[in-house]
């Protein structure tokens, strides 16, 4: 494992686990602190110091660019969402801009309905895509990445799983875009949100839903932790509610956060240069997938997801990528 992430894990404890309905969240506490010295992609949006708009007039469904104007690092999370301009877009992987540059940066559609533009750039309405969502995405990303394809997701299992969504919320959309999920939902959302609060030293979460681990994040210090902390719990309680059903008894899959928290310490990283600044690492286990970013010997960012045995993509990844990239309803973009 990369040594800056094995250095994160190592100092990463759980503290005392908080539920409402069907949702967990065991806050992860640390002395990790990574300094600090960047602005959050909402910050620089509301400074109007950060511009992020089409590549062009024409656009790009899988490219975004981002201008950012200020002498400050500017720190884009994996999974957030940039409503408006052609359509709406989700970020494929945690991305440092430089001070006073301009990048190209990769992105989902989530919205396939549309392709005309309601504004020249885009806004931020403080979202996350759902937890399970970026799971999946990081499967596709870390195949993209083993084919020298960049940070490229699969364009239409994304559309499918909202659309699938859709249905089972009764949750339409003329769009199809995955916001109306999250409008759709807002009171229950709301409910969640009002029952999770951080605790001292926090700086990640390990979140279960059903019983099941489904994954954590991690941040470089309890200050940016409390700032995406809305976002991140709203990430796992929107797949909460997905699953959520009335009366139904809950049951343990048998798996123990401090198992799980202690078992990421042995998932495999695959480094790269990330989209601008610092490293990307890729982390895979049998059970096991997700990402750090890492800068200046510090990680800004982890995210881990269970998965399944079965769902490795290793092995065969490549052959079984191209087959998918060439069906309709799963392109690559």
């Amino acid at each position: 494992m990369n040594t800056q992430v094995a250095e994160y894990l190592s100092q990463a404890e759980l503290d005392g686990a908080q539920e409402y309905r069907n949702l967990v969240m065991v806050p992860i506490v640390s002395r990790y602190r990574d300094g600090d010295n960047y602005l959050l992609l909402d910050d620089a949006l509301q400074q109007d110091t950060l511009k992020v708009m089409e590549v062009d007039r024409q656009g790009s469904v899988p490219d975004l660019k981002v201008v950012n104007k200020s002498g400050s690092m500017v720190l884009i999370f994996d999974g957030e969402e940039l409503v408006g301009a052609k359509q709406n877009r989700i970020v494929n992987t945690t991305i440092l801009l430089a001070p006073e540059s301009e990048t190209t940066i990769p992105v989902s559609c989530v919205e396939q309905g549309r392709w005309a533009h309601t504004s020249d750039h885009f806004h931020s309405e403080k979202r996350m895509s759902p937890s399970f969502m970026r799971k999946n995405k990081s499967e596709h990303v870390m195949a993209s990445l083993r084919m020298n394809m960049g940070f490229k997701s699969n364009q239409g299992r994304i559309w499918s799983e909202i659309h699938e969504r859709q249905a089972r919320r009764e949750a339409p959309s003329p769009t199809g875009r995955m916001s109306e999920l999250y409008t759709k939902d807002r009171p229950l959302l709301d409910e969640y949100l009002q029952q999770f609060r951080p605790v001292d030293n926090q700086v990640g979460a390990l979140f279960l839903v059903n019983g099941k681990v489904a994954g954590l994040d991690g941040f470089g210090s309890p200050e940016i932790m409390a700032r995406v902390f809305p976002k991140l719990v709203e990430s796992y309680a929107i797949d909460a509610l997905d699953m959520y059903r009335p009366g139904s008894a809950e049951k343990t899959n048998g798996t123990d956060p401090e198992l799980f928290l202690r078992g990421c310490r042995e998932a495999k990283s695959e480094e790269r240069p990330s989209v601008a600044l610092g490293t990307d690492c890729r982390l895979s286990s049998d059970d096991r997938i997700g990402a750090a970013f890492v800068f200046q010997d510090s990680v800004l960012h982890l995210s881990l997801f269970a998965r399944d045995s079965g769902e490795e993509m290793g092995g065969n990844t490549g052959s079984r990528f191209a087959r998918m990239s060439h069906r309709r309803r799963f392109r690559f973009e």
